[in-house]
């Protein structure tokens, strides 16, 4: 394989171990995978099955997407959250249609030319999709590798270059295994070298850790932000377009005026999602999902 010390170990706690994940599937189309790296992005797998199976269902391929108004993807995103993902996706289904002949493209290249697609996505589908040899680099892996490699309990809160070499040196040579090495990574920082609680007793490298080694101490800072939701403009972004998804058609401001009292952050909140592109403005005082 190659000179990666923790290889071995951490593909067999894989295979015994993994979630069964739909778009993990040896079937699992490119544009599945895609579509799930997306919704993943700061939402948890599972809100992000039962969202991912109706997407599926009825946009299977890139062109039955593209072809539709981006106004259904919005709707469709429902309370998954960040709704900006899903006018990314509308706009990679056109890409695709229109540059890849409606195939997602193979290149890391071209994936990450796609619209919202950055380093981590891009490495990933080209990883998981097309068993491809790239460093994939996400929060999970980030705090595995800080932990095992570096001794420190979390990572930077930025990615290093540091980061990237460490993760590019211990990719295995072979890209089919390199391939599976990352997702193996990833879900052992998910499973078992969480953020808060992470169970060494239960990891195939504890034996190699170097935090573990050193005592496990504490790191400056707090595994994550907390993440107030309550009365922020992200609440009321969240029930104005609730408003939207849930009509048949355009509706009146007043409609939209009515699910907040506070005149002043409702207005902001509802600029942001038209200049976001998530809400349509028409010329008769009406609002809408984007078409």
């Amino acid at each position: 394989m190659n000179d990666n010390p923790y290889s071995t170990a951490v593909l067999a706690w894989y295979q015994a171990n993994a979630r069964d994940l739909p778009w993990r599937h040896d079937d699992a189309s490119p544009w599945s995978v895609l579509v799930s790296e997306i919704m993943l992005q700061q939402t948890p797998v599972v809100r992000v099955l039962p969202a991912w199976a109706a997407w599926m269902e009825r946009w299977p391929t890139p062109a039955d997407l593209a072809a539709a108004p981006s106004g259904d993807a919005v709707r469709m995103w429902n309370r998954l959250g960040y709704p900006r993902r899903a006018l990314n996706l509308h706009a990679c289904a056109r890409t695709i249609v229109e540059r890849h002949g409606g195939e997602v493209p193979d290149s890391h290249t071209d994936l990450l030319a796609l619209p919202g697609v950055g380093p981590y996505t891009a490495a990933a589908v080209a990883s998981f999709a097309y068993g491809q040899r790239h460093a994939i680099l996400d929060t999970n892996v980030r705090r595995v590798l800080a932990r095992t490699v570096t001794g420190v309990q979390y990572p930077p809160k930025a990615q290093t270059r540091a980061e990237v070499a460490l993760a590019e040196a211990l990719l295995p040579a072979e890209a089919s295994v390199a391939a599976r090495w990352g997702v193996a990574v990833m879900e052992l920082g998910a499973l078992v070298c969480t953020a808060r609680s992470p169970a060494c007793g239960e990891c195939p490298i504890s034996g190699d850790c170097a935090w573990r080694a050193a005592g496990r101490p504490a790191h400056d800072g707090p595994p994550r932000r907390g993440q107030t939701y309550a009365g922020t403009d992200r609440q009321v972004r969240g029930k104005l377009l609730a408003v939207l998804r849930d009509a048949s058609g355009p509706v009146p401001k007043a409609a939209l005026d009515a699910v907040w009292d506070e005149p002043v952050q409702r207005e902001r909140a509802l600029d942001a999602l038209v200049a976001d592109g998530l809400v349509d403005p028409l010329d008769d005082g009406r609002y809408a999902l984007p078409r």
